[in-house]
């Protein structure tokens, strides 16, 4: 290919050298210009190797492509320098002659080489030189209107792009089915095999996904040239249509949707004749399967729900909730795999499919995996329940549900958060409820001239006094601290937890009070600041 390019591109060079001291013009002095600088990189490409030749192909191939940008630019100016740019556009033309008979050359040569071990490889040289090709039509289809423009007379020449062209679509649209018609056979073949499929399998579907969409490229690139051309291509529309579903290129003219349509019902007849009644019994006992898994499915869930309720194991709310609801889904899911055997379909080559979509779902999808994970890690260790008050992943509420993916908590100012079960598990969890019984820790001070009997005494009524505050453990009043500005006792009293905060607020209250009427200070932060003057 490298060759190719040197000696298309020499040959280019001495069709533009006629014409290089022909006008002196500006617009002259620049395209002999870039074609002077394809010149000299085209003498040096050919002793040139490795990554310094693929960087002046690419200058080459940049250069070329701003010479006809030129062009354009020329063309496109009113009024264009049509007796200046003709001998260019003209040549230009016999250029891209020169590399499409190359072109139909090398494809014969790899045609010729079919039937060795290495047809794959000569497949996939077809195609790249497909791609080729179509970036030379496209330019071509270009340079004949631009030659029409300058006066030209290319009538025959069209003519002749059309026929190629057409062609060109023709043998597409063969390739295009028979690229989809392996491909079927080869993800059939990876379904029977399951897990047993071989990698040559699987990179032969890989190769031929490659090949069935390079070919539908070309074939639309035809398809767009053809349109513009004025010519029908409604049966190569019906082929990309019937390959992706592209509605995008305009398939759904009348031409395209009436063929479909027709074929759809051609089809739709034959099918209907023929296994009509059969089809209607298959869909009768489908349905009625799916009806009577749905009713043993609510039976099942009755049933799991009296015994993981009743169970000496003493299942979890969220524990419960989970086997209940997955023994309905899983009669549904086993009621549905029946019923599709019903209807004529091959479970084995079914599951095994599922498994190798589970592969694939499963790398695509890893962090909802890694939630599933943790919510069954959560179900099984039970750090929590329903109606728990937990501090986790920086939040702090009251379990109000949770899946296999996400806990839904509420939060004290009543706030919904569903918070993935990954950052619960990877996290640690404070469960604030679990205990049956929970320790406020409080701190008062008193000032220094204080007697701390008194003190201790008052602190001591304060507690014995509040119903809330349990005797057994016994609260613990202690002098804790003597500090810069106060002494400092804490309080300790054992409540309920859900009378934690009724305690804590109470007890704090009613010490201000007493400590107010019984002449106890509280002292505050004090600093003595002294002031020198200097005269």
């Amino acid at each position: 290919m490298h060759r190719l390019l040197t000696q298309l591109l020499f040959i280019g060079l001495c069709l533009f050298s006629s014409i290089a001291s022909a006008n002196d013009e500006p617009l002259t002095i620049e395209l002999n210009r870039i074609q002077s600088a394809i010149d000299s990189d085209v003498k040096v490409l050919t002793g040139t190797k490795g990554e310094i030749k693929s960087f002046i192909e690419y200058r080459i191939s940049r250069n070329a492509t701003l010479l006809q940008e030129n062009l354009k630019q020329q063309i496109e100016q009113t009024p264009p320098k049509l007796e200046l740019l003709k001998p260019y556009i003209v040549k230009q033309l016999a250029f891209t002659n020169q590399v499409e008979n190359y072109f139909k050359n090398e494809k014969k040569t790899l045609m010729s080489q079919v039937g060795a071990d290495n047809d794959r490889n000569i497949m996939l040289q077809l195609v790249q030189i497909e791609r080729e090709q179509d970036k030379l039509y496209v330019a071509e289809k270009q340079l004949l209107t631009w030659a029409a423009i300058a006066g030209v007379d290319v009538e025959a020449k069209n003519q002749q792009f059309i026929a190629t062209i057409a062609e060109r679509a023709n043998d597409l649209d063969s390739f295009v089915h028979y690229n989809q018609s392996r491909l079927a056979q080869a993800i059939a073949d990876v379904t029977v095999a399951g897990k047993d499929v071989s990698s040559e399998q699987t990179a032969i579907v890989v190769e031929l996904k490659e090949r069935l969409e390079r070919s539908s490229t070309s074939l639309s690139t035809a398809i767009e040239m053809l349109d513009e051309l004025g010519q029908d291509t409604a049966v190569y529309k019906q082929t990309l249509f019937s390959i992706s579903g592209d509605i995008t290129q305009d398939v759904l003219n009348f031409d395209v949707a009436s063929s479909l349509l027709s074929e759809w019902i051609l089809i739709a007849k034959t099918q209907a004749l023929e296994n009509g009644a059969s089809v209607v019994f298959k869909l009768i006992i489908f349905s009625l399967i799916l009806f009577l898994s749905s009713l043993i499915g609510k039976v099942v869930k009755r049933i799991i729900q009296k015994t993981v309720s009743n169970s000496k194991l003493k299942f979890s709310y969220l524990l419960q909730d989970f086997f209940i609801s997955l023994s309905g889904k899983a009669v549904f899911a086993l009621g549905l795999l029946i019923g599709l055997s019903q209807l004529g379909f091959e479970l084995a080559p079914l599951l095994a499919g599922f498994g190798i979509a589970g592969v694939i779902i499963g790398f695509a999808l890893q962090d909802t995996l890694s939630n599933f994970a943790s919510g069954m890690m959560i179900l099984i260790y039970r750090p929590f329940d329903v109606d728990d008050l937990i501090n986790a992943a920086g939040v702090t509420g009251r379990v109000s549900h949770m899946s296999l993916v996400s806990t839904t908590i509420k939060t004290l100012d009543n706030q919904r958060l569903i918070i993935p079960n990954n950052k619960i598990w990877g996290d640690t969890i404070n469960n604030i409820t679990v205990e049956q019984v929970r320790r406020v820790d409080l701190t008062f001070g008193i000032g220094y001239s204080d007697s701390i009997e008194h003190a201790e005494k008052v602190l001591n009524d304060v507690m014995m006094s509040h119903p809330k505050v349990l005797k057994d453990p016994e609260p613990m009043i202690k002098l804790h601290t003597l500090g810069e500005s106060s002494v400092d006792f804490i309080v300790r009293p054992w409540v309920k937890p859900i009378d934690y905060w009724d305690v804590y607020w109470d007890i704090t209250r009613e010490v201000k009070m007493r400590f107010d009427a019984e002449g106890i200070s509280i002292p505050f932060p004090q600093r003595d600041v002294h002031i020198y003057q200097e005269t």
